[in-house]
């Protein structure tokens, strides 16, 4: 196992075990990019910020590995982001959606970029549709 598979893993652990923004954004360096399906976060703490709205909506989160890739500085995991929706979800525009108790298990994909032990740039993938269904949304994504 190579130097980003080891950032990578503990990125995983901290968004499913942990689940502190502290520990999430410890995997982050203080200049980090990430590019998501909700726009491109800047910074460490706003990175971290957004992937712990994913614990607080989710907090018994886990993740099911399907694939796992190492190239060089770069990690790559594809697979099911899965828990249950008990936690407020916060959207895009500002608003507050409350707890579904809705099953969620949706299909994504994340890369990182390592450099000096912390993630430099990083791209996550995931099934949008699936996503606003499992979470009461799509009626309104249609709209």
């Amino acid at each position: 196992m190579g130097h980003a598979r080891e950032v990578m893993d503990r990125l995983t652990e901290a968004m499913t075990e942990s689940r502190d923004i502290a520990s999430i954004a410890e995997c982050f360096a203080e200049d980090a990019v990430a590019t998501t399906p909700e726009g491109r976060f800047r910074g460490r703490d706003a990175i971290a910020e957004y992937m712990g709205e994913f614990a607080v909506a989710v907090p018994d989160s886990g993740f099911e590995h399907e694939h796992r890739y190492e190239a060089g500085d770069t990690a790559i995991d594809e697979g099911w982001f899965h828990g249950t929706n008990t936690g407020p979800v916060k959207l895009p525009d500002g608003r507050t959606l409350p707890p579904t108790g809705n099953e969620i298990r949706v299909h994504g994909c994340d890369v990182a970029t390592v450099k000096d032990d912390r993630i430099v740039d990083y791209r996550l993938y995931f099934d949008q549709m699936a996503f606003l269904e499992q979470f009461g949304l799509a009626a309104e994504a249609r709209a």
